[in-house]
């Protein structure tokens, strides 16, 4: 004879290991001494028809009680399931965020770059298209009207005029060309420093020569005793200026002349040396 430990119903068929009623594995107890079969109270069904069809096999009776699946509750597993889609939209939002963190870094200094070197542009094609307060031409050297846009800026920087008077250009160029020589002559890398402009290059031997290539090179001269100018040409535009003309100098047994053709830009409030050509003359 089996019982239920739920219900206390008891069964006395040898094959049936749960309960009809509630599931619960049977536990066997003594049959009554008199074999007449015990009926619970609270059973309903009765032992007269055939008994049903039970689809367990035989199991270890000491496992615990079977439990239903539907006496679990419902939100357990919905909750453990939306913890991996929280961390999911966590990591798309934040890989998003490193995303728009790299490319402001990569992209918002080349933008930044571009937007100042527009605005350069703007303001060099806007100082040099604008008319001078003088009826002077401002041509610039048919290779730098980049250099003659920034020479415009800085000129009106300065608040200074461009000197127009073809006499007083003359005799101040001519004045600077002494002072040039006598650099040279005793290697004055200072004033060679002042007179010549840095985008200065000079034609030696057919070679070019940058103002720093020219100071570190240059060495005094003790064989040099007088020196004169000849033939000085002036040709003046704007705040460019080209003299030309025969350097002659007198060493104690023998003189030379040479042909020079300098070029000079009006900036920073004086006339500074951007390019020089000298050749022997025999």
């Amino acid at each position: 004879m089996k019982r239920c430990p739920t219900c206390n119903r008891t069964f006395t068929e040898s094959h049936l290991s749960f309960c009809l009623d509630d599931g619960t594995p049977l536990v066997s107890v003594a049959e009554p001494a008199d074999e007449t079969t015990v009926v619970s109270p609270t059973s309903s069904h009765t032992q007269s028809g055939p008994a049903p069809t039970q689809p367990y096999g035989p199991r270890d009776f000491t496992t615990p009680a079977y439990v239903p699946p539907d006496s679990q509750a419902p939100g357990n597993s919905k909750k453990r399931r939306m913890w991996p889609w929280v961390v999911g939209i966590l990591g798309v939002v934040l890989v998003a965020f490193v995303g728009l963190v790299i490319a402001a870094f990569i992209y918002l200094p080349q933008m930044m770059s571009d937007r100042m070197l527009s605005r350069n542009l703007e303001n060099s094609n806007s100082n040099a298209n604008a008319e001078p307060g003088n009826n002077n031409s401002l041509t610039p050297m048919p290779n730098s009207n980049a250099v003659a846009a920034n020479e415009n800026v800085n000129s009106n920087a300065e608040g200074s005029t461009t000197p127009t008077n073809h006499a007083d250009v003359l005799s101040t160029l001519t004045d600077l060309e002494h002072d040039w020589t006598v650099a040279n002559i005793n290697a004055d890398k200072k004033a060679l420093e002042r007179i010549l402009a840095d985008d200065y290059v000079a034609i030696v031997n057919g070679r070019s020569v940058g103002k720093v290539e020219y100071i570190n090179t240059i060495t005094r001269d003790t064989t040099t005793q007088d020196w004169s100018f000849e033939e000085l040409k002036l040709d003046l535009k704007g705040t460019r200026a080209t003299l030309s003309g025969i350097v002659k100098f007198k060493t104690a047994d023998q003189e030379a002349a040479f042909r020079f053709v300098d070029k000079f830009v009006w900036r920073g409030g004086r006339w500074q040396a951007t390019g020089s050509e000298i050749s022997q003359v025999s």
